[in-house]
């Protein structure tokens, strides 16, 4: 069974494209994106909840994963595929 994925993002963000791009290369069918810049007060509570600014914010399962960068950083400690897989690691 696959973890929920949430991902706050903006339509042309650089960040939030690549991160979808791994997320989808590891199986990821299902990505549940809130876009911030569609919605002001959505970037508010992406603000409130993670103390970030900036997107992508990411989400596995209740996980707070943060950017690209830290995703990133999961995938190479091997630890974004047990998470995928609702492992929490």
């Amino acid at each position: 069974m696959q973890a929920a994925i949430r991902m706050y993002a903006t339509a042309t963000c650089p960040y939030c494209i690549r991160a979808e791009q791994l997320l989808r290369s590891k199986g990821v069918a299902e990505i549940e994106k809130i876009r911030t810049d569609l919605d002001p007060a959505q970037r508010e509570h992406m603000m409130k909840i993670t103390g970030r600014r900036t997107v992508p914010q990411i989400f596995i399962g209740d996980y707070h994963v943060g950017g690209c960068d830290d995703l990133i950083a999961l995938d190479r400690a091997g630890r974004l595929e047990p998470m995928l897989r609702g492992e929490l690691a």
